[in-house]
């Protein structure tokens, strides 16, 4: 023990589905060895905390769309007409959940 770098022993628990995304994120590297792994991971990985306002109203945005979708489908059953406004109401907020959804991809695809 006295020819030992590493002194310190830490001990943590997980599940068993746990351990497998381990085994299997062991098995993408290629390594077999779970404590050069996870002091690897724990040492030389980082974290990714993404704060994504956007993401919020993207949701309240979808939310509401889909209401506008429901109404205009009843209203569709029950007098068999469709009327331009509903529509071009709906292309407008699909178009801007598009463009929500492709901002939030463009800042995901800037992480390192």
């Amino acid at each position: 023990m006295a020819h030992r770098k590493r002194t310190v022993q830490l001990h943590f628990m997980v599940t068993e589905h746990e351990r497998e995304l381990i085994r299997q994120k062991m098995a993408q590297l290629g390594t077999n060895n779970l404590g050069v792994y996870l002091r690897k991971m724990a040492v030389d990985g980082y974290i990714v905390k993404l704060d994504l306002p956007e993401l919020s109203e993207l949701l309240s945005l979808l939310r509401r769309t889909s209401n506008n979708i429901n109404q205009v489908a009843r209203r569709a059953h029950e007098t068999g007409n469709l009327y331009d406004t509903d529509l071009e109401d709906i292309l407008q907020k699909q178009k801007e959940l598009w463009d929500g959804v492709n901002e939030i991809l463009s800042r995901l695809g800037g992480i390192p």
